[in-house]
């Protein structure tokens, strides 16, 4: 027992310091199933599926970049086993397929990798943490991307519903989750089981859910109006940089020019107030792609994307900070997403540094300073007949075990709900 609380003590410490060492010239970063970039990073336990792992570094040199796997629990503490526990084959797996860009002003080194490899996959279900570090070294980590592998040992039925409540019944969306566990689970107690829920692929905005609100033998019920509430938001912002040659719909100034590319976005304002319109999105990711070359990956071309929003009464917003907020931002909400005021402008704003593509983003606020759930109220406002994507997951922890087991997957969208004022 020493030991294993030792090798975890030493990992947490490792995984602290690597974490303070992530360099900022790694840009693009995706993980996603083969064919569709806005998928959601999940593979079935001992299947064939696979993942595409795809970034840029900026250097543009050649630098020996490796991955390993972390398991983690439910809430994405590691887990106490050891990598030999959870990870057949090679605990670390060299990155091998880099190519240079070309036919790009900006300079850099496109890496991929298909996994899990054949060498190195893992053989537990549950959270998984990809692990991208330099020269072997996993003090070196780069960056950190999460995905999770699923062993179907609970069926999982989930329905959008508009909520009752007064305060929420124009805003949110309620789920309702029914699970059924196979003879292969054996629950002492409900609270054996963890549910939890994905917005639109989010992790940030997660809720978990860990008490059912009915039970009897192997099914569970979860429909508690306090907790399968999400704010929903409306239909997600978009900049189309496709093309650097041509003004896009969203674009109001385009600079090629200068040694580096400037694309000026349209100034945003507050829709909180404006009637819901339904438009198809991508619920908050991003597509990287280009009309203008035959290879996106390496051949697309990065710019400077200035990103603006006008309060009301173009003054900053009291008590609150605005962020950019969508995948491209890794939906977090702090300095490298944190919008500034400009008292000459009367605007927040906000410089990012991005590679061709299709990007969805929506300004979020939290007050200053402060962690917590990012609110859409103030900037884009909340309907509740929005559509959007929800990812329900049940985890499972048998009894003496040291990590959690993700037994059960489910998507589910809310494209039937098209309904408006």
């Amino acid at each position: 027992m020493k030991s294993y609380l030792f090798f975890c003590l030493a990992a947490t410490l490792s995984f602290s310091i690597a974490v303070a060492q992530i360099p900022n010239k790694v840009h693009s970063i995706k993980l996603y199933k083969p064919g569709d970039q806005t998928s959601f990073p999940a593979i079935a336990l001992n299947s064939n599926e696979l993942l595409e792992l795809h970034f840029d570094d900026l250097d543009g040199d050649v630098k020996n970049y490796y991955y390993s796997y972390q398991l983690c629990n439910a809430d994405w503490t590691p887990s106490l086993l050891h990598p030999f526990e959870y990870i057949k084959g090679f605990q670390n797996v060299r990155i091998t397929t880099y190519r240079n860009s070309s036919l790009s002003s900006a300079k850099y080194t496109h890496y991929q990798a298909t996994l899990p490899d054949r060498s190195s996959y893992p053989n537990r279900s549950g959270n998984y943490l990809l692990r991208v570090f330099l020269n072997g070294d996993t003090t070196k980590l780069v960056f950190r991307k999460k995905f999770v592998v699923y062993d179907t040992k609970a069926a999982i039925a989930a329905q959008i519903q508009q909520p009752f409540g007064a305060q929420v019944f124009k805003t949110h969306q309620k789920l309702q989750i029914n699970v059924q566990t196979d003879t292969r689970t054996r629950l002492f107690s409900p609270r054996d089981l963890k549910i939890v829920v994905l917005q639109n692929y989010n992790w940030q905005t997660a809720a978990f859910l860990d008490q059912p609100s009915i039970y009897r033998g192997n099914y569970y019920e979860y429909h508690d109006e306090a907790l399968t509430v999400f704010p929903a938001g409306k239909e997600w912002r978009w900049i189309d940089l496709r093309s650097f040659r041509l003004l896009s719909d969203r674009m109001q100034h385009l600079n090629t020019k200068t040694d580096t590319t400037q694309v000026y976005v349209k100034p945003d304002a507050t829709r909180s107030s404006q009637i819901y319109v339904y438009y198809r999105d991508l619920n908050g990711s991003y597509t990287v792609e280009t009309l203008e070359s035959i290879n996106p990956l390496w051949q697309s071309d990065y710019a400077y994307v200035h990103f603006s929003y006008f309060p009301p009464a173009n003054k900053p917003l009291e008590g609150r900070d605005i962020y950019l907020f969508g995948e491209f931002t890794n939906y977090a909400t702090g300095d490298d997403s944190k919008m500034i005021f400009n008292d000459d402008r009367g605007a927040y704003e906000k410089t990012m540094y991005l590679k061709q593509g299709f990007y969805n983003y929506m300004h979020v606020t939290l007050p200053y300073n402060k962690k917590g759930v990012p609110d859409f109220s103030v900037t884009e406002g909340n309907y509740w007949g929005t559509e959007n994507a929800y990812t329900v997951l049940v985890y499972y922890r048998p009894f003496g075990a040291r990590a959690d087991e993700l037994i059960g997957f489910a998507n589910l969208n809310t494209m039937f709900q098209r309904v408006g004022y």
